[in-house]
């Protein structure tokens, strides 16, 4: 399951994350690294962006890097 797929105020284990590998590492210095846990806790009309709480931060991450987190 894709982050996009998840479900708001539950919190999940990060499994992976895919895409170029850029964004992939964009994505692991904003502290999304497998193993974590987050949570989306915003999200505005048509879902884009979405803002998610990860290590006690919030970040908001545009809907095409949401789909590349893959969740447990």
């Amino acid at each position: 399951m894709s982050l996009v797929d998840a479900i708001h105020n539950k919190w999940y284990r990060v499994e992976g994350i895919e895409g170029p590998e850029d964004q992939r590492q964009r994505l692991l210095d904003l502290g999304i690294t497998p193993g974590e846990q987050l949570s989306i806790v915003q999200s505005v009309p048509f879902g884009d962006p979405l803002v998610v709480m990860v290590r006690g931060m919030r970040v908001a991450l545009r809907r095409r890097e949401a789909a590349w987190i893959r969740l447990q």
